[in-house]
């Protein structure tokens, strides 16, 4: 019996560079390692069409985003409203296979009349109307920040659509927890990533890494924490803060500390080098929501890790990491690590955590089995 799946992304999945495309793209290549045929469908607004998703998928669409302006005034979120192909719709009316819409960004037909009976399952990636209201607390430009919370308005009322899924697939236990009060048939599938072991090694490293999207305002607020409240007199410790577009706000505020390195725009092999080399990986976050992807980088290719409460809590990782929420107890945590070798037997111990929870083989069997329901 041949099993089929549709999948809707929000953006071309391929490369797997940034947060939300990571999952996407890893989940579908460990859907089509459990011999699932995969029907996938792009919403494409910047991002090169790929050849390796041929490769994966038994069939592979692609339908423009609809960016105008226009869609700002529309009463839908302006993320849902720019994604509303009538070609996709006449695609999935093809056949009766499951539908997965990935984020609320790809649900603009859920409530389909012609789609009624048809098993369809809505990843959330974020509880998005709090992501966004997150983003607007630390904008600096009046505009962006209106878009933000007018956008999590919207996002906030349109998020009832997921009463007609079939299911409601939540990336972290925080997540899950939320969305389990208000809605049916919510399960907690964990994110899907680029890793099926550990690769971190033992013995020590020269610096402190801290990574993500620099234009992104929770990582633009967190490396700026880094920089001035926990570097800011530990000048024997090197911080290298590596991402993509970093702010001026950000390069002026390292410009005259010689302790911190800023590697901008590099490729994600050379963000997973530093990653692996580095003797600490730093996480705070400000903004609890899902479940950060860049933890699970840390943590399965990198040494010494110290997260915040708000980045770990709720994920069954708070055991793999060193927990540290204010500059000074970072401070002390960054002594004191530094002074010590990563051994095997600390790689043993996050192996176990991380098998237990995080294996993508696992989670898409699960998947597979209670969700779709396929033999």
């Amino acid at each position: 019996m041949a099993r089929h799946i549709h999948v809707i992304s929000f953006d071309i999945p391929y490369p797997p560079s940034y947060g939300g495309v990571i999952d996407v793209y890893y989940k579908i290549k460990a859907l089509y390692r459990a011999g699932i045929k995969i029907h996938l469908h792009c919403y494409e607004y910047g991002r090169d069409r790929s050849s390796q998703l041929k490769k994966l998928c038994a069939s592979v669409n692609y339908y423009p985003r609809n960016i105008s302006r226009s869609k700002l005034f529309n009463t839908l979120p302006y993320i849902v409203t720019s994604r509303n192909s009538i070609s996709l719709l006449k695609n999935l009316l093809r056949d009766n296979y499951p539908i997965l819409m990935e984020g609320l960004h790809s649900c603009y037909f859920l409530g389909e009349k012609t789609l009624s009976g048809r098993k369809i399952i809505v990843r959330t990636h974020n509880i998005e109307h709090n992501y966004y209201r997150g983003l607007a607390k630390v904008e600096g430009n009046i505009f962006k920040r209106y878009y933000y919370y007018n956008e999590a308005g919207k996002l906030e009322h349109f998020e009832e659509i997921l009463h007609k899924a079939s299911y409601v697939a939540a990336i972290s236990q925080n997540d899950f927890k939320y969305l389990q009060k208000k809605y049916e048939n919510v399960i907690h599938l964990p994110p899907f990533h680029p890793h099926d072991r550990i690769t971190s090694t033992s013995g020590k490293g020269s610096f402190v890494l801290y990574h993500g999207n620099l234009s992104v305002g929770e990582n633009n607020e967190a490396a700026l924490f880094l920089a001035q409240k926990v570097f800011n007199n530990l000048t024997e410790i090197p911080l290298v803060i590596a991402g993509s577009k970093p702010t001026k706000e950000l390069k002026d505020a390292i410009a005259n500390k010689k302790n911190i390195i800023l590697e901008a725009d590099i490729s994600t092999r050379n963000i997973y080098h530093l990653i692996k080399n580095a003797h600490i990986n730093i996480l705070p976050t400000f903004q609890p929501t899902g479940i950060k992807l860049k933890l699970l980088a840390a943590l399965f290719s990198g040494r010494f890790c110290i997260a915040n409460k708000a980045m770990v809590e709720n994920t069954g990782l708070e055991n793999a990491v060193k927990v540290a929420d204010t500059a000074a107890e970072m401070k002390k945590e960054i002594k004191k690590l530094f002074s010590q070798d990563f051994l095997s037997k600390d790689i043993e111990m996050r192996s176990a955590i991380l098998r237990e929870k995080y294996s993508n083989k696992n989670n898409i069997e699960h998947f597979i089995k209670q969700v779709l329901q396929y033999p």
